[in-house]
């Protein structure tokens, strides 16, 4: 019996670290929901392992942390393009565009999608070509912004879970 277990937790543990993986792979390829991996791994382990470990206070920091992850692309990308002289309308274009990205020639759409729109918004409102293609640089900018704080987050969030399991 203690041999069926142990097979069991080790197969477990297996897939808890295939979905940490996967959970990155979705910063390049955003039609993988990064939290959700995440949120599926935590799971797993709670309800297949050991269902005492992780805490309220964990609970409550994956949540504020899931927050985070979920708007990190899009406010780095409006960020970046507000930052680079971009009008609002070039901005909210950026968000909606990194998702429309995500799904039109994965994973480069969601570097070149936002860039064109932005820019080709840009161009709309009158701004000149330099302006518009600052502001679609700060797009560009924007993705690397947020596929960096997606990656700090979903570390910290992998690394306190390994701390909570562990201590």
């Amino acid at each position: 019996m203690l041999e069926v277990r142990c097979i069991f937790n080790l197969l477990i543990w297996l897939i808890i670290i295939a979905l940490f993986i996967l959970s990155f792979a979705g910063i390049l390829f955003p039609i993988i929901p990064s939290s959700l991996v995440l949120w599926v791994a935590f799971l797993l382990y709670h309800f297949a392992i050991n269902s005492s470990e992780l805490t309220l206070v964990f609970w409550i920091a994956m949540a504020v942390l899931t927050i985070l992850l979920i708007g990190s692309d899009m406010l780095a990308n409006s960020y970046f393009v507000k930052k680079f002289g971009g009008s609002k309308w070039g901005e909210r274009v950026a968000a909606i565009a990194v998702i429309i990205g995500s799904f039109v020639i994965p994973p480069f759409g969601i570097v070149v999608i936002p860039f064109l729109a932005v820019f080709t918004i840009e161009l709309m409102q009158q701004r000149s070509s330099q302006e518009a293609i600052l502001a679609a640089v700060g797009s560009f900018l924007g993705f690397f912004g947020g596929a960096l704080a997606k990656v700090m987050i979903q570390l910290l969030m992998i690394i306190w879970f390994i701390i909570v399991v562990i201590m």
